[in-house]
């Protein structure tokens, strides 16, 4: 089953900085623009940096806890079927 949802929705959860940190090791990223807070485009991009601040892995490291917090029933009924 698939169920579509928004960038703004997958970016809130924390996970893109945790794709980016993996798609980083290769120079690679996932990059969103926005106009103002409407996401214009996401695409894929070679990227040279490495890496996130401390303050960016601490909030999206967060972001993924609340998020864990509030799916875990579902995620586990998910797994399970």
């Amino acid at each position: 089953m698939v169920t579509k949802k928004e960038w703004s929705e997958f970016r809130a959860t924390g996970l893109l900085l945790i794709i980016n940190q993996f798609l980083n090791i290769f120079g690679w990223s996932i990059v969103f623009e926005f106009d103002g807070e409407i996401v214009k485009s996401v695409y894929p991009a070679r990227v040279k940096f490495r890496g996130f601040s401390d303050k960016d892995v601490e909030e999206n490291y967060t972001k993924i806890s609340e998020y864990m917090k509030a799916n875990a029933d579902e995620l586990c009924k998910e797994a399970h079927d």
